[in-house]
Formats: structure tokens, sequence, C-alpha cells
């Protein structure tokens, strides 16, 4: 499925590049990608945690002379630590489980369990580092002041819960392109549910605020020292970050919800303008529920696909008009009558053609043959109802009614003459039309049966196309279809002679095209 874009949106987001994205250029897209979302998830984690400690939660404060080690050299020196680690180990081990996407290798069992694996193991990474902040951090403080240790306990484990519920978030969307191979290769990838990730939102963007709003109330009614204004100001910074974060958390919900539904949704926009070709087939990259309404998308298309190659190949073979007649109503046995033109071409000396020339070849020649008389009849609007050998049967009037039949069927046949002599020199043939009343429906049984048309003047054309061997290079047509054509039509053809058909007691008036005039 290669797709040529400026702009792609095969995984959801131009962030993700396209689906036929070289594989080393996609690895240094998602390792950039990682390193960047680890990085700023730590440094958003980091800064609330400093504006919580200095004004959220104000009491007992961190700004004290006997804490400036704590603060000014352990605090920084685990920070960038942390940072080093969370980046270069994250980063690191989850390229290292997909290096099976890097090489460009369909996945085995065990590098689909290592790649689901990797999102999992990058967000505890992370969390094993906040919470060995909270441990150190509770240790430091709390050997200089014990009464410090519920706060930056409370603060690093608020802090860390944030970058957690951001990295699971980003992983999620960043890791599109790998999952799209999984399912592409056959394994079933269960991700996180859009419930869930809807609940890691809320964590994130009210859960975690809310908590922290309670617990400075509740440090305010036990601490009888905290003003009125300090627990204001408190409550202010802390529905800032809820309000910051909250948007934060529902952008990166929207994000990772929406791409897989405009995917669809952009898929439908085609299919709704007819376009049912492979290339509107979705990337199936999500493993919720919006992968199932990705693949759901990709089976409805595929089965419109199936229906309209039927379509195509049932129309070929019984014709345009008498497919759309079908699949308008349920078809039934029988006929009506019906007043049309016929016509009727027949190869002379298809036996001389079939010893003189391989089979190959024969084909070849009867392809260019009947192409000529297809394209010629539907020009004007008949059917072709029937390749009989080396023989074509042509209507005009049935199914698809038509105001001049006998000039519509009349015309085709001087201009299939024009054609056959130029462009098929090879062969020549006779060619006869007819019109009167024949019965127009379907003939067979109920398991199988064929549209057709069944009267005199189907015979008489047959007859007509024998005697027009003597001039193949002219159309025989009866007196009846020259009277029944309009006047346009009619002052074209002249009378030629009038003979007794094979299997007939009456003369038959012939007319061919008259000579052009200078």
């Amino acid at each position: 499925m290669s797709r040529h874009r400026g702009l792609s949106r095969d995984y959801g987001s131009t962030l993700l590049g396209a689906v036929d994205e070289d594989p080393r250029r996609q690895r240094i897209r998602i390792q950039l990608l990682l390193t960047t979302t680890i990085v700023g998830a730590q440094l958003i984690g980091i800064g609330i945690a400093i504006v919580l400690a200095l004004v959220g939660i104000p009491e007992p404060s961190f700004l004290r002379s006997d804490l400036l080690w704590v603060n000014f050299v352990a605090l920084p020196i685990y920070i960038v630590g942390a940072l080093v680690v969370g980046v270069w180990v994250g980063t690191v081990m989850t390229v290292r489980s997909l290096k099976w996407s890097i090489d460009d290798k369909v996945p085995t069992r065990k590098d689909v369990r290592r790649t689901v694996w990797a999102r999992r193991r990058l967000t505890a990474l992370q969390g094993l580092l906040w919470a060995g902040a909270a441990v150190l951090l509770g240790v430091w403080y709390g050997v200089v002041d014990v009464t410090l240790v519920p706060k930056v306990v409370l603060i690093v484990l608020m802090s860390g819960l944030v970058v957690i519920a951001i990295v699971n978030l980003f992983a999620d969307v960043l890791l599109r392109p790998i999952y799209a191979k999984i399912m592409q290769a056959g394994f079933t990838v269960r991700g996180s549910s859009v419930r869930s990730r809807a609940v890691n939102a809320w964590l994130i963007g009210t859960g975690v605020p809310l908590s922290g709003v309670f617990i400075v109330v509740l440090l305010a009614v036990t601490n009888q020292r905290m003003s009125v204004t300090s627990l204001f100001v408190s409550v202010t910074v802390l529905v800032a970050v809820a309000i910051a974060v909250g948007l934060l958390a529902m952008f990166l919900f929207a994000w990772d919800v929406t791409g897989p539904i405009r995917n669809v949704q952009a898929g439908m926009a085609k299919v709704r303008r007819g376009d049912v070709a492979a290339d509107v087939d979705l990337v199936v990259y999500d493993g919720s529920e919006l992968g199932e309404l990705q693949f759901g998308f990709n089976s409805m298309v595929a089965g419109l696909r199936e229906q309209e190659r039927m379509r195509d190949i049932f129309g070929r073979h019984v014709g345009r008009d008498v497919a759309a007649a079908a699949l308008r109503a349920d078809p039934e046995l029988g006929g009506a009558e019906r007043t049309v033109a016929v016509i009727f071409v027949d190869v002379i000396g298809s036996t001389t053609l079939a010893t003189e020339r391989t089979p190959t070849e024969v084909v070849a020649v009867l392809n260019r043959f009947f192409q000529v008389i297809v394209e010629e009849v539907e020009a004007h609007r008949g059917l072709v109802n029937k390749f009989e050998g080396d023989a074509v049967l042509a209507i005009f009037g049935a199914p698809l009614e038509l105001d001049d039949a006998a000039g519509s069927a009349l015309a085709a046949s001087r201009v299939i003459a024009d054609r056959l002599g130029s462009e098929v020199p090879e062969l020549r043939a006779g060619i006869g039309v007819s019109y009167g009343n024949v019965v127009a429906g379907n003939v067979g049984a109920i398991q199988r049966f064929e549209f057709t048309v069944i009267g005199d003047p189907v015979n008489e054309s047959a007859r007509l196309s024998e005697a027009a061997k003597e001039a193949p290079e002219l159309p025989f047509a009866s007196e009846r279809a020259v009277a029944a054509a309009g006047a346009d039509e009619a002052r074209r053809w002249s009378p030629r002679t009038a003979v007794v058909l094979r299997g007939r007691s009456a003369e038959t008036r012939i007319y061919t095209p008259a000579p052009a005039e200078p």
C-alpha cells in the first residue's frame, strides 16, 4: 500500500510519517519522539513539583538554611541523573525491543510480546524513578525535619503520576507504526482501551489536582497557623495547575482517540464518492476498540470492492443494461412482447482462418473483431446479447427502451461495416439488420437463465447476414427496419434487391447504405 504524500496521516498524525517510510528513518523518528516525550514529561513533572512545593503547599517550608545541601546539591544531582537514566535507558530499551521493525522483518510471536511490553517497561521505568525520588527526598528532608516527609512524598508522588500518565499516552501514539506492522503480520495487539485512556486523562487532569486541593484544605484545618490568605493562594495555584494539566490531558486524549476516527472519516468520504480502490484501505494501528473500527471499515470496503467486481463481471457477461435491470429487482423467468431492432453479424470463412493461423492468433483477431462491434452497439445504446462462436447478436430496444430503435441499429451497422473494413481487414463478415415484435425476457431454468429475445426478427437478421456475405462491405437491412427508422437515418438507405431468404416463402426487400453524395 504505497502512498506518496507531502503530509501523510496514515497513522493519524503527520508526526508519525507515512506507511511507506524507510524503516531506519522511522526508527530515528520514533527515537527522537520518544526522547522528546520523556524529557518533556519529566520537565512538566518537575515544574509541577516546584510550584506545589513553593506555593501550592507552602507549609512546612523548604526554604530554610539547614536544607541548602538538599535543595541545591542532592536534589539537582538526582534530577539530572534521573533525566539521563530515564531518557537513555527508556529510549534504548524501547528501540531494542523494536529491532525487528528497524530491520524490516516480519515479527515473530516473541517480537510481538517484547514490543507490547516495551511500552509497559517504559512507563514502569518512569514510575520507578519518581518512586525512588519520593524515598530519597523523604529520607534527606526527614533527616533535617521529620515534619517535611509527608509533604515531600505527597508532592513527588502527585507529580510522578502526571509524568507516568503523559508518557503512557504518548507511547501509545508513538508506537502506532509498529502496531500496524504487527497487525499486518496477523497478530493481535492488546492496547489500552478507550475507557482506560479516558480514566488516565481524568487522573492527571482532575484526580491529582483535586487530591491536592483536598490535602491543602485538610492541612489548613489541622494547622491553625495557616492564614486564610495562604489557603486562598494555595488553592488558586492548585486550580491553575489543574486547568493547565487538564487541558494537556484532554489534548493528549483527544489526539490519541481522534486519529483513528479521522482516518475512518476520510475513508468514508472516499467511499461516498464511489471510490473503493485499494488505496482506500486504512492502516490498522490501534489495539483498542478504535482498531476494530478501522478493521471493520476495511472489511466493509473489501465487500464493496468485491460487489463492484461482481457487478462488473456480471455486466460484461450479460450486458450493462440487463445487469442493471436484474439488480433493481429480482429477475423472473418469462418475458414480455417488445418491438426491437436486431443486428446479426457473422464471420465469413472462419474455418479457413482457423486452418491458416494458430488458435492464439485466431482468438486475437476475433477479439479485435468483437471489440469493434461491442463499442459501436453500446455507443448506439444497444445490447450485445450473444457471442455465438464467430457470430454476434445485438438488440436495440430491450431491455432499455429506445425512441428510435430501428434508426440506432441501422446507424450502428453502418459504422460497424466501415470500421471492420479498416481495423480488422483479416476478417470479412455479413451484417443483417431486422425489425419487429419479439418476446424479450429470461429464458432457462430458475437455477440458471439468461436474457434473450425470441421472434421472427432474430431469424430474419441471421438470414440477412447470410445474404450480405455477397457484399461484406455493406450491411443488409430489411424494408421494415428502414421504414421504422427516423427520417434522418432512413434517407441514408436505398433499395438494393428483393430475395426469398432461406426458410421463407415470401420475398424480403433488402436495403443497403446509399452511396455518399459528392
